[in-house]
């Protein structure tokens, strides 16, 4: 390090609590610290730490928890979370456009921000309550092509679809599956209109309780309905266990999406930054065990395998470059 005024050469005064190097001129004695890139917004957590507490958080690890375990504050650990979330959304936007896909299946993941739908009054946050995650998975390469949290609604159905066209390629044509929920009719057939080959719903149909049965036991499925909506799907390709399937490995991974605790979200802003997150993991990080590969790679979008450390440095000048 060379001394701006002097132009002399500085030698090294300790470490700077961000971790990073200061030196001292030995002329004017001005102190100076090695140039560096602010990948994390002004915080002073060093890069080391900040990625060990994302990769906690992503193995399923509450904020308590890692608070416990790393020695970082709750406060500066949400902080964190919301700033790596805004970095992977726009991962997400930019990398996944324009893939080609053969099928695709989608569901609704459930969970609740702030308190269940049941308890929500008037005056209330609208934002509280049910919160369903919209998830679209290439059964193929296990690839997440689009998320959309909201309630479970026509809008954010309408939204969830149309991101879903701007994440597959014009030129290829795709079968879809979906469950029962009937706004998916209407959204899919009008958005994705000129890119289906077939498009089918699977509906489950439970068996009422049995005498005796726990209040939490899971339902038993009497039936499954298989309903052709648009086009000529293929019977053998009418399927939604990858996508169930995944909504499995996310509640294992995200503490806030387990059932039956009190790890749920408290803010909206959290919570999708939480599933941002983990879906950028899920599809660049994450080696999948019968691909043995990331979906990522899989799907031709990228060339080797993230570690979440890159995550947090991948910048926006890097993500327009990529697109």
């Amino acid at each position: 390090m060379t001394c701006h005024n002097c132009r002399t050469e500085c030698q090294r005064f300790g470490k700077h609590r961000n971790g990073l190097q200061r030196f001292r001129c030995r002329q004017c004695s001005k102190t100076f610290t090695e140039p560096h890139a602010d990948t994390l917004d002004g915080m002073y957590l060093p890069v080391e730490k900040a990625e060990m507490v994302l990769a906690l958080l992503l193995e399923g690890n509450s904020i308590s928890t890692v608070e416990r375990v790393t020695g970082v504050h709750h406060t500066t650990i949400l902080k964190l979370l919301v700033l790596a979330g805004e970095k992977c959304e726009r991962i997400m936007a930019q990398r996944i456009r324009n893939v080609e896909v053969r099928d695709v299946e989608c569901d609704e993941l459930w969970a609740f921000i702030g308190k269940k739908q049941k308890r929500i009054r008037p005056e209330d946050d609208q934002n509280l309550g049910d919160a369903y995650t919209f998830v679209a998975i290439e059964r193929h390469s296990k690839l997440v092509l689009n998320i959309a949290l909201g309630k479970r609604d026509q809008a954010t159905t309408d939204v969830f679809v149309e991101g879903l066209r701007q994440a597959t390629a014009a030129r290829t044509r795709f079968q879809i599956t979906t469950d029962g929920f009937a706004p998916y009719r209407s959204a899919v057939t009008n958005t994705l209109h000129d890119r289906l080959s077939g498009f089918a719903q699977l509906i489950k149909v439970y068996r009422a309780a049995s005498e005796g049965e726990a209040r939490y036991s899971p339902a038993e499925v009497a039936s499954v309905e298989v309903v052709p909506v648009a086009g000529n799907p293929d019977p053998e390709r009418i399927c939604t266990s990858i996508v169930e399937r995944s909504n499995l490995s996310t509640r294992m991974g995200l503490r806030r999406f387990t059932r039956l605790t009190n790890a749920f979200s408290k803010k909206w802003e959290n919570h999708w930054a939480a599933i941002s997150c983990w879906f950028a993991f899920y599809n660049f990080c994450r080696i999948h065990k019968s691909l043995r590969t990331t979906p990522a790679m899989a799907a031709g979008i990228s060339d080797h395998v993230w570690s979440v450390r890159e995550l947090l440095e991948t910048d926006a000048s890097e993500l327009k470059q990529a697109a």
